[in-house]
């Protein structure tokens, strides 16, 4: 798809999506023999529930249907949220990801696992695990530091309703 097809796009679909309460996160055309599929990534500070990503669905296709921005032939809409082990690459997405475990590739070279504990515009406050019995350390990190940043999906991590409970 062609910068100016996307901007194009979003510029048309973006307003919508807004109205809905939701950001545009991706726009992306993808291309398979004849079929074309245009998906959209829509997030928030609070996520999307499926009754939002239906809302947002119906309009975006009927922005669509009233204009030519994806052409004569048909197409597929799919509408949803970013994966589990979503890509950090905004600010609001790393305010999202407080509290969640995130595996870090520094531009320096090298990597880190560690907590987002909070986020400010020059940076993170980060908890690293502390391996083998010991305990954690907490490190700053300044956004010009991070090459790429991606969530990690933990299965048995106990929220903190759970650990309240246990100490009580």
């Amino acid at each position: 798809m062609s910068t100016t097809h996307s901007e194009r796009l979003r510029e048309l679909l973006e307003p919508l999506v807004s109205s809905q309460g939701l950001d545009l996160e991706e726009i992306a055309v993808d291309s398979v023999g004849r079929k074309r599929v245009l998906r959209v990534v829509v997030d928030s500070d609070t996520g999307a529930d499926l009754d939002q990503i239906a809302d947002v669905s119906r309009a975006l296709s009927a922005k669509l249907d009233e204009t030519d921005a994806m052409g004569e032939g048909e197409y597929t809409l799919e509408v949803g949220t970013p994966g589990a082990e979503r890509l950090l690459t905004e600010h609001r997405h790393y305010v999202r990801a407080t509290d969640r475990l995130v595996k870090f590739q520094l531009a320096e070279g090298g990597e880190l696992v560690a907590r987002i504990l909070g986020v400010d515009d020059e940076g993170l406050d980060l908890e690293v695990p502390g391996v083998k019995g010991r305990r954690a350390t907490t490190r700053r990190i300044a956004f010009p530091e991070i090459e790429k940043a991606r969530v990690q999906v933990e299965f048995s991590r106990k929220d903190k309703h759970e650990e309240n409970a246990e100490e009580a």
